[in-house]
């Protein structure tokens, strides 16, 4: 059961089921980044007791707050 449980988090939380590729090579590829990202939040999970959710999100969060301070690309209106 808890086989189970995991495969779905792997699916919901790292986009396993996602690739946008063709190759065998490359979809071994994602397929073990995406296992490695899960292993990487369960770990972070045992140690902060943060859900994986919470991980994702403060990731997110903090990767839209450092680019905002120091932005690489700026957009110019086209209307």
């Amino acid at each position: 059961w808890r086989i189970e449980v995991y495969h779905r988090e792997i699916k919901q939380c790292c986009g396993i089921e996602r690739a946008q590729v063709r190759k065998a090579v490359a979809q071994k590829n994602h397929f073990l980044y995406a296992l490695r990202a899960f292993l990487r939040l369960e770990i972070h999970k045992l140690r902060t007791g943060n859900s994986w959710y919470e991980a994702k999100v403060s990731i997110i969060r903090e990767a839209i707050r450092a680019y905002l301070g120091n932005p690489t690309y700026s957009l110019t209106p086209t209307a």
